[in-house]
């Protein structure tokens, strides 16, 4: 009987267990999925907007220069935007802490997106140089494949077909309306 007992529990435990792991599983996945649709969409648009920067004289040079780095070397350039944005994300803390919320908030959103604007166009520069680096290479491939199976599996899904739909909806909707107003 105690065996019965005993064998019925660790079942029990099992079934809790595998239930929680897919609970974890899901809800890892749609953090995880939320943190590189942010990386994918912003590191695009905000790669363009430091590429058109790029173009002035000045920057051309410095670009120039980044891409002449060797491997190591622009591995480390990747400290710079950390190191750099360390003291505005503190600054912005001390603001939060001293009741200054819209502020800290503001700072803590900017500097997000000038790191990673400034990641995505150092990425670009010295992609080719880090994929020299057997090892870096390897790392990226990986990374990719994991990246390119979440958004498949969240593109899959009804809430991501249902948000598809609706921002289709809008937009059509958005250009009827343009279209009414080109008209009168």
């Amino acid at each position: 009987m105690l065996t019965t007992t005993l064998a019925a529990i660790k079942r029990s435990l099992n079934k809790l267990i595998t239930a929680i792991g897919r609970l974890l599983t899901t809800v890892g996945i749609w953090l995880i999925a939320i943190v590189l649709l942010f990386e994918e969409w912003g590191w695009e648009y905000l790669a363009a907007i430091l590429a058109w920067f790029g173009r002035l004289p000045g920057l051309r040079w410095v670009e120039g220069r980044i891409r002449a780095l060797p491997p190591y070397a622009s591995l480390a350039l990747f400290a710079v935007p950390l190191l750099t944005l360390l003291p505005v994300k503190l600054l912005a803390l001390y603001w939060l802490g001293h009741g200054h919320t819209v502020l800290g908030i503001s700072v803590i959103i900017a500097a997000k997106l000038g790191g990673t604007a400034i990641t995505a166009r150092l990425f670009m520069l010295t992609r080719p140089t880090l994929m020299k680096l057997a090892w870096f290479a390897r790392g990226f491939n990986r990374w990719m494949a994991f990246k390119d199976r979440v958004l498949t599996r969240v593109k899959a899904s009804a809430a991501w077909q249902q948000w598809t739909r609706f921002k289709a909806t809008a937009r059509s909707l958005f250009q009827r309306i343009r279209q009414l107003f080109k008209r009168g």
